[in-house]
Parts: structure tokens; C-alpha cells; sequence
């Protein structure tokens, strides 16, 4: 068996690939074009892909595949109907990431609530050095216990930091964009209710026809101007020059992001005239991405391909 990994730096440069060598040849490329698809994967067995499209174009040529597997959830990049066409099979991995994702979400949290760049600029700039007082007050914060913590998406990561922030005594509210019925334990909210309520309002739904350009100028509107937003889910379902006037305009207190609509972030983002840097925080999609869950995603990679072939 021929197992070729097409954009395997996506995936870090730490990973083992022990598991992967005892069932076959394994052939790793760091990074693959389009153009460069087709030669690589022409004598694969199985083809391992994040990012990469996978369509008539790029297998054509490929008589022996057998298998696609996409390391992410996600499968936008795969054109499902010539892999049946085809009869080649694939798979995605969900569940991988929910502990990282929940994380970080609180990462970025603490980070806007509290201020601390502020905070950290203000000491290694010197200003604390013989300072006054043994306590600095230019930025004042809550605590996140009585606020309420609204929730857009209400899967596996969002039910986590919905029990997360409930033990830090925050009241969970959540919308369901696609209609689905409530779930027990958890308070379901039309919309509305969710962006007027919210102090602090979490993304983690996929992106599709319900949630793509959910949050706009008149989601914003109806928001706390002391409000915090994150999203932790797809780039799309904020319209971002809409959130950068927002911010601008103190329609809401800031925001924490690590999705966004282009990535790499492209030169002309909107979030690049944001005037108050202290407003935005921009990680580059890696809340999934803690060590332990690339390992996790790549064990559930291996053992799906170990099952597709009755190893």
C-alpha cells in the first residue's frame, strides 16, 4: 500500500508517522499545488489531505486510489460526487479538537477581558518600575461569574465551553442557526435574544447556508457595546469589514478571532484598519491545533485507514 500525505506540513513538523509506515510506503510532501497534484497521488493507494482540492483534475490519473482521508473536519475541498463516480471512498475526523478548541477559546477570552496587552506592555515598557502604588487600575475588567456567555453553534466544543464557562458562574444561553430542537441541559434563545443578552458571544458552528454571514452590521447593532465576541468556528459567518466598523465605533468591546474569511490573512483585510489594537486579537487558526490533538487526529487517521483495508 502506497499512503501519500499531500500538504503534510499542515499538520506540524512534530508528528509521527510510525503508525502510517507499518501499514505501507509512506510518502510525504510538505506542501502540493495543483498543478503538482496529479503526478504525486498517480500510483496512491490512499492520499491523506487537509487543505488540498481533490476533484477530477488532481486524481484523474490516479487508477490505484482507493481511499481519500481529509485531516479536518471539514470537507469543502473534496468533490464527493467524482469520488462516487469513482467509487473511491473517503473520510474526515471530527472530535479530534474539542479540548484544544475550548481552550484557547478562553485564551482568547482572558486576554480581551482582562487587557493584557495593556497590562504587559505597561511593565516590560517600564512604566511599573517605581511605580506609585503596588496596583495599576488603566484598564479595568469583570469577573466573567453573573455575566452571560451566549453560544452560536451548540456542537461538541460549544456544549464544552458552555460547561466550562458555567463553572466559571457564567449564565449559557445558545442559538441553533440550522432550527435543530433544543438540547437538554442547555438554554436555547432565538437570535435576537442571543445578541441583545450576551456579554461574551462564542462562534463554534460550521460554516453553511444558515450561519454564512450570520453576524453583520445588524447583528452588531443589537449587541452590547461592552460586548465580546469570538469566533472559533469558520471565517465566513462574520462579515468582516462590517465587524471592523463595529469595533471601530465601539458598537462592541472587542474581538478575538481565529478563523478568518482569507487565510493567510490577505493584504487588504478589514481588520488591518482597525484603529484600537487593544480591540482585536488575531490568532492564526491554531485553537485545534495543540499537540496532544494532532496526535489524536493522526491515531484516528491511521486507524481508519487500517480499517478500510481489514488490516
Amino acid at each position: 500500500m502506497k499512503i501519500v500525505f499531500l500538504d503534510a506540513n499542515t499538520l506540524g513538523e512534530d508528528i509521527d508517522y510510525t503508525p502510517f509506515q507499518e501499514l505501507g510506503e509512506v510518502v510525504k510532501y510538505p506542501f502540493s499545488s495543483s498543478e503538482e497534484v496529479p503526478q504525486r497521488v498517480q500510483d496512491a493507494d490512499v492520499i491523506v489531505v487537509n487543505k488540498v482540492l481533490v476533484n477530477e483534475s488532481a486524481i484523474s490519473a490516479a487508477q490505484n486510489l482507493k481511499l481519500v482521508c481529509v485531516t479536518a473536519t471539514g470537507t469543502n475541498n473534496l468533490d464527493k460526487d467524482y469520488l462516487a463516480l469513482r467509487g473511491i471512498q473517503w473520510r474526515n475526523v471530527a472530535g479530534y479538537s474539542t479540548e484544544s478548541v475550548a481552550q484557547h477559546t478562553f485564551a482568547l477570552l482572558f486576554y480581551l477581558l482582562e487587557g493584557l496587552r495593556y497590562y504587559d506592555d505597561y511593565v516590560k515598557e517600564g512604566h511599573y518600575v517605581n511605580d506609585r502604588i503596588f496596583t495599576h487600575f488603566g484598564q479595568t475588567f469583570h469577573e466573567l461569574n453573573g455575566m452571560t456567555w451566549g453560544i452560536l453553534g451548540l456542537g461538541a466544543i460549544g456544549r464544552r465551553v458552555a460547561d466550562i464557562a458555567s463553572m466559571f458562574g457564567a449564565r449559557v444561553i445558545y442559538y441553533s442557526a440550522s432550527g435543530a430542537p433544543a438540547q437538554e441541559g442547555y438554554h436555547q434563545v432565538d437570535f435576537n435574544t442571543m445578541l441583545k443578552e450576551s456579554d461574551i458571544l462564542s462562534i463554534h458552528a460550521p460554516l453553511n447556508q444558515y450561519t454564512e454571514g450570520l453576524m453583520d452590521r445588524e447583528a452588531f447593532e443589537k449587541m452590547k457595546t461592552s460586548a465580546i465576541l469570538l469566533n472559533l468556528g469558520r471565517g465566513p459567518i462574520i462579515r468582516e469589514a462590517d465587524l471592523a466598523q463595529a469595533l471601530n465605533e465601539g458598537k462592541i468591546k472587542a474581538a478575538g478571532l481565529d478563523v478568518l474569511s482569507s487565510e493567510p490573512m490577505a493584504p487588504d483585510s478589514p481588520f488591518l484598519s482597525v484603529k484600537d489594537k487593544n480591540r482585536l486579537l488575531i490568532t492564526p487558526h491554531i485553537a485545534w491545533a495543540a499537540v496532544e490533538a494532532r496526535q489524536r487526529l493522526m491515531k484516528i487517521i491511521a486507524g481508519q485507514i487500517k480499517d478500510f483495508f481489514n488490516l
